[in-house]
């Protein structure tokens, strides 16, 4: 009987971590690891959090070592496009005309930034920030007095603009919505961070609309909004969110609903095709619904799920979303999932004001998430209140000597 192989398309987090569940599972067939980078496989979040802000060292990116993949017969495929999936023929054809076998396929495609259609976008000083490149391009132009703009107050932007302010650069952050992180954390917590910016110097602009990236000789100066302001800048980072890669898993005809749609073990509508990480919207067992999260945590912890299903265990994942933050002096961490608009009530225990407190989403008593901000090690409690089966006492939520508990 020939040997088994598996193959995963996508060498970022997930991908780097699925080779290495398979083996540290037991797998001993053949493992293949393509990815369209030059890079080894690394972890994304400090290219806007410590690596941007020269908190840590280039190497210290890296899932794994560099000898890591031979040690573990894994057969890394560096600057490689997966260009097609022959389902039929159990094949995943490559830019160049290669083909590689696969009796099972893990999709760990990532998402890409979103592109704003408008004149300017792609010129000469235009970031858009996925890659350890782009984060060492965008890294080299946070010098102090340097005029940063920032269109999006997401994640990304606002970390890039803290890591810019703590350079010592000017910061503009224009956003469409009232507040940033308006559609993630609702008014009640949004204003939080509006004021942290605020307070660290950010030029934060609310509710405008971006019309141009203006440019001279090819090289973008500023960025006009749809009222005529235009705020000058030596750079321009765009930051409007991601759309899930799931060109392949679209051709070869599997389901693809906000991402590449998967079961519980993240199993796709083909039986022999997989995802996990920022491409997967998985059923969450808990929430009863499918949930695509682009966020550290689902690469970190997927793998080792896909990897036991992929091997013909049974395997559910059933981890709460989770994500973190780090700006100037705010560290945060998130479990849980709100939809926007489907809480009715926001708990807060702890002083808001100091920036060191929890705060919890409620729906009809229930929790549905819980942040905590420069208070740590709840992490495990926050888990076990959005878990519990009955409602939860708001005023004991609030209270700080009240437990943290069901």
């Amino acid at each position: 009987m020939p040997e088994q192989g598996f193959v995963i398309v996508g060498a970022g987090l997930a991908g780097a971590k699925a080779a290495e569940a398979l083996r540290t599972q037991g797998f001993a067939g053949r493992v293949t690891l393509i990815g369209d980078e030059a890079d080894r496989p690394y972890e994304r979040p400090p290219l806007s959090k410590d690596f941007l802000a020269g908190k840590a060292e280039r190497d210290s990116v890296f899932v794994h070592e560099e000898g890591w993949y031979a040690e573990h017969d894994v057969d890394l495929r560096l600057g490689a496009t997966a260009t097609a999936i022959d389902r039929d023929n159990h094949v995943v054809r490559l830019e160049g005309g290669e083909t590689v076998g696969y009796d099972k396929l893990l999709l760990a495609t990532g998402s890409s930034p979103r592109h704003l259609p408008i004149p300017g976008g792609d010129a000469e000083g235009v970031h858009y920030l996925r890659r350890l490149g782009d984060s060492a391009k965008l890294k080299e132009t946070l010098t102090a007095g340097t005029r940063l703009a920032v269109i999006g107050a997401g994640w990304i932007g606002l970390e890039v603009a803290a890591a810019a302010r703590e350079a010592g650069a000017e910061v503009t952050v224009l956003e469409v919505a009232e507040l940033p992180l308006l559609a993630v954390l609702g008014r009640e917590v949004a204003t939080v961070f509006a004021d942290l910016h605020r307070a660290r110097g950010v030029d934060l602009r609310l509710g405008v609309h971006v019309e141009a990236i203006t440019t001279d000789g090819g090289k973008a100066t500023g960025v006009r909004l749809d009222d005529g302001t235009v705020v000058e800048a030596d750079a321009v980072l765009v930051a409007v969110g991601a759309a899930p890669n799931v060109e392949l898993a679209q051709a070869a005809g599997l389901a693809v609903d906000n991402g590449v749609v998967v079961d519980s073990s993240l199993r796709t509508t083909d039986p022999d095709i997989f995802a996990a990480g920022d491409v997967a919207s998985a059923l969450h067992p808990l929430l009863g619904k499918h949930v695509r999260v682009e966020h550290w945590a689902n690469a970190l912890n997927q793998p080792a799920v896909a990897a036991a299903a992929m091997a013909g265990q049974d395997a559910t994942y059933d981890e709460l979303p989770y994500f973190y933050t780090d700006q100037y002096d705010l560290g945060m961490e998130y479990h849980g999932h709100v939809d926007p608009g489907a809480y009715d009530r926001v708990v807060f225990r702890g002083d808001v004001e100091a920036r060191e407190f929890i705060a919890f989403w409620l729906r009809d008593g229930h929790v549905l998430a819980g942040m905590n901000v420069n208070v740590w090690d709840v992490g495990d409690q926050l888990k076990a209140l959005i878990r519990a089966e009955g409602p939860i006492d708001a005023d004991r939520l609030a209270d700080p000597n009240a437990p943290l508990e069901p």
